[in-house]
């Protein structure tokens, strides 16, 4: 058997043709393309705006300025993430404080969250970074209630689950994304992400003033807008109002997004029929824990993840048999710069339980059935 990744991107005929078209046009970057990327992406998780940007870390970082996070600013996170998910709002001088996990659904614990914001007064946190880890979203209606009662914003980690949804407390679909309940919400287009730019981000929104701002702010702080602009000199004529950065998505990136979002939905039905074969397949191992999921959501299923004692055993044995399982993700309090911050082994241990045995198996839309066969054939082999 050939080598078996973790993830991997899924590049179609059409795929390519779409960016050739692009390298042929009149613009490679700041064209239109990009413009029907933003159009699109945003009709698809159902928000009013959506801005194209070059990374999910910049699209965080881009969120923390829109909100005016500034040094000394604390926020909550969660310590189960890529360690992007604090470091955007380390960009502006936040202070980050991680708050533990729920054991079911390794997202943020919003129980545990409430304990940590009755201790202090209202606005002493000013962001809440909860991330709909795995694919699972993470129930915005419920944290809105908390923000809002204590003053925070809130920005959701969506980077592993467009498409993914929760129905809120009137039975209604609420889509991650979609700006109801988030104030931002990113996403990522890395090649392991449902959907594919090489690199890039999105972020989704309601709010037009944060739109604007995330707009400014992604290309170096400068506009053209007659309605903005101090003085005006002719066509050629921009100012500089802001300290921004040069976070702009190029449109053979775009092109390739429009493609593959085309393909999303079916995508995400294809990783819930793969994780319901694994499910079926790990029924019966007292040994496994499969992934949770309450009836009320749409599970994205960027990850399917197992939890396992002998993680370490397994990881080598697939490995030595081609298949290139993850562990995903080392708690980030345990990062030698987060624990210069404060942090510390023992501080988070449902957070750190679900570390020492958390594993990721091949997980993408274009796994073949008798690949899939062949990894669970391997765990079902270890475990004797």
């Amino acid at each position: 058997m050939s080598v078996i990744p973790y993830g991997r991107q899924s590049i179609t005929l059409e795929d390519i043709d779409c960016v050739v078209e692009i390298l042929k046009s009149d613009f490679l970057t700041q064209g239109p393309k990009v413009l029907e990327f933003e159009k699109n992406f945003a009709d698809y998780v159902e928000a009013k705006y959506a801005v194209a940007v070059s990374n999910g870390t910049a699209a965080l970082h881009l969120c923390a300025m829109a909100l005016d996070i500034k040094e000394g600013d604390k926020v909550i996170t969660t310590p189960i993430t890529f360690v992007a998910s604090a470091n955007g709002f380390r960009y502006c001088g936040a202070e980050i404080t991680f708050c533990d996990i729920d054991p079911q659904s390794y997202l943020l614990d919003l129980d545990k969250l409430e304990d940590l914001l009755k201790k202090h007064p209202k606005g002493y946190y000013k962001a809440i970074i909860p991330v709909d880890f795995a694919g699972y979203p993470i129930h915005a209606e419920k944290l809105k209630q908390l923000a809002k009662t204590y003053g925070c914003r809130i920005v959701e980690d969506a980077c592993h689950a467009p498409g993914a949804y929760f129905k809120d407390s009137e039975g209604k679909i609420q889509r991650s994304g979609n700006g109801n309940f988030s104030d931002l919400t990113v996403f990522s287009f890395h090649p392991v992400k449902h959907i594919a730019t090489g690199e890039g981000g999105m972020i989704s929104t309601n709010n037009e003033d944060l739109y604007k701002k995330l707009c400014l702010y992604r290309t170096h702080g400068i506009t053209k807008d007659h309605e903005l602009l101090e003085e005006n000199h002719g066509g050629w004529y921009y100012e500089m109002h802001e300290l921004g950065y040069n976070y702009r998505l190029s449109d053979i990136q775009a092109a390739l997004g429009v493609s593959q979002l085309k393909k999303a939905e079916k995508n995400i039905t294809i990783r819930n029929a793969i994780a319901q074969k694994y499910d079926k397949a790990f029924a019966n191992h007292s040994k496994i824990k499969t992934p949770h999921r309450d009836d009320n959501i749409e599970h994205a299923f960027h990850l399917y993840i197992i939890q396992i004692e002998n993680r370490k055993g397994l990881f080598d044995y697939l490995r030595v048999h081609n298949i290139f399982s993850q562990v995903l993700y080392i708690p980030a309090h345990y990062m030698p710069y987060y624990k210069k911050q404060g942090w510390k082994k023992g501080d988070f241990p449902i957070a750190e339980a679900y570390y020492e045995k958390c594993l990721a198996l091949p997980m993408f839309p274009t796994l073949r059935d008798e690949e899939q066969e062949y990894v669970i054939e391997k765990v079902l082999e270890f475990l004797g």
